[in-house]
């Protein structure tokens, strides 16, 4: 694996990195497990300080991260931007929360001779991260935020395309005071995953990345009898019911479908219309994908961007061409894209019936699949339809009727009348093959904690 920074806008390749070596690995370990020991011990008020440290610096120095970011994985400077400041709310989130969401509970007990129960939550050594490079610092402070405030320590291995947005994040840590040791990134080969997660010191691994990935590293984890949380592919529905906003949910479809190029996790891949609104919301739709300008995603005016590399662009060409294959109708939409660059011609995909297998693949970039339904149970039964259960959405007037239809889409999550979002005070994850665990707010910061019972009782009490 090459670490290496190559600018989507440009083509060029800036700078390489070394992969570590086995003797730096072993180190980083040690180090980890060295400043576990006392970082443990740490109060929450002084953890907190580090965290709102980090999130102070973000904000401070905000310019500096959202370029490289740009840099190198081609996001709009806006959107790096946002990402830096989502990821100092996150900071700061567990710096006011930590202590509260993890403070003994006291359990109630049938009989009092049971004797006063309380559950404790205690650290338990290394978390080892293994993160993707559409939200190269979220996803890093998604991670070390909640694990770092509940005395874990963190290793990182992040993808091998922004190795410098994963340095940095060692160099803030630094500044905002957090102890040498207790968060390190590594420019991991692939046979260190295994070396790390096979190491006793290291208590668990939590992944975000595609389901090849994550089936390798689950396995490995549960050959080492270690916890794993799995943030994996997603195709999110996108449900507009006939009393829809037709023209709102159209705008956001746009926008759920193409921000940060259409590589997220939780885009609004599959757009699912009841069909008396269909001929409507479809032309509102490509008027709004039209507006979009592609181009140097360091310039305000540009409104779409690269993809993360040429290989990404290369593949979800290849991609396409294999779902035409299978019976898929694509139509070209929006404004021509320039040829320099990464960039991906935003394209409407239809004729996803029941025989063609493309419908239930999930498309990393501005590509959009198109369902018309005739009513709301069908429209339910293709948000159904797919093999992953990450986020969803559901347009409409009624928002009970709005509530009732989330409940029956199998997802983690699901909003009403906005496309998925993702916020530092929300909880993150998914069912199927969209991974299992929970990021973020108590569920997240608890995952990789130990859940310890304490029961003091009676000597005399019956047994």
């Amino acid at each position: 694996m090459a670490y290496a920074t190559t600018n989507p806008y440009t083509g060029e390749t800036l700078k390489t990195f070394p992969e570590a070596t086995d003797q730096e690995v072993q180190q980083a370990i040690t180090d980890a497990y060295e400043a576990f020991k006392s970082w443990r011990d740490v109060s929450f008020a002084d953890r907190a300080q580090v965290m709102s440290a980090a999130g102070a610096i973000l904000r401070r120095d905000i310019d500096k991260y959202a370029k490289l970011l740009t840099l190198e994985m081609g996001k709009l400077y806006e959107e790096a931007k946002l990402e830096t400041i989502l990821s100092a709310e996150i900071f700061e989130y567990y710096a006011k929360n930590a202590e509260e969401l993890l403070k003994p509970e006291k359990l109630p007990v049938a009989d009092p001779k049971e004797g006063e129960a309380i559950l404790v939550h205690q650290p338990q050594g290394i978390v080892f991260a293994i993160e993707p490079w559409n939200f190269p610092y979220y996803q890093i402070a998604r991670i070390i935020a909640p694990q770092l405030s509940a005395g874990n320590t963190v290793l990182l291995k992040h993808a091998s395309n922004v190795p410098q947005c994963a340095a940095i994040f060692d160099d803030l840590m630094i500044e905002a005071g957090l102890p040498k040791g207790a968060f390190k990134n590594l420019y991991a080969a692939r046979h260190h995953t295994a070396v790390i997660l096979n190491d006793p010191r290291v208590c668990g691994v939590a992944l975000t990345g595609s389901e090849g990935a994550g089936a390798i590293v689950a396995s490995t984890a549960g050959q080492a009898l270690k916890k794993a949380t799995m943030e994996l592919g997603g195709a999110d529905a996108f449900v507009v019911l006939e009393d829809a906003d037709v023209e709102k949910a159209a705008k956001w479809a746009a926008f759920g479908r193409h921000w940060n190029a259409g590589q997220v996790c939780v885009s609004s891949k599959r757009l699912i219309v009841v069909d008396s609104i269909y001929d409507k919301f479809l032309e509102i739709y490509k008027a709004e994908v039209a507006k979009l300008k592609a181009g140097d995603p360091m310039d305000p005016s540009t409104t779409l961007a690269p993809l993360s590399s040429q290989k990404a662009a290369d593949d979800l060409k290849a991609q396409v061409e294999e779902a035409k294959k299978h019976g898929a109708v694509v139509e070209v939409i929006g404004a021509p894209v320039p040829e320099k660059g990464a960039f991906f011609q935003p394209l409407l995909m239809t004729n996803l019936h029941g025989d063609n297998e493309a419908r239930h693949w999930e498309f990393f970039g501005p590509v959009t699949q198109l369902y018309r339904v005739k009513d709301e149970a069908e429209a339910i039964r293709v948000a159904n339809d797919s093999p992953f259960g990450l986020g969803g959405s559901v347009f409409t007037k009624d928002t009970a009727r709005g509530v009732k239809v989330a409940e029956k889409i199998h997802t983690g999550m699901v909003y009403v009348n906005h496309p998925t979002m993702v916020k530092a005070d929300l909880p993150f994850g998914g069912v199927a093959r969209s991974g299992y665990g929970r990021e973020l707010i108590g569920l997240g910061i608890k995952e990789f904690v130990n859940h310890k019972l304490i029961d003091v009782v009676d000597i005399d009490a019956p047994f």
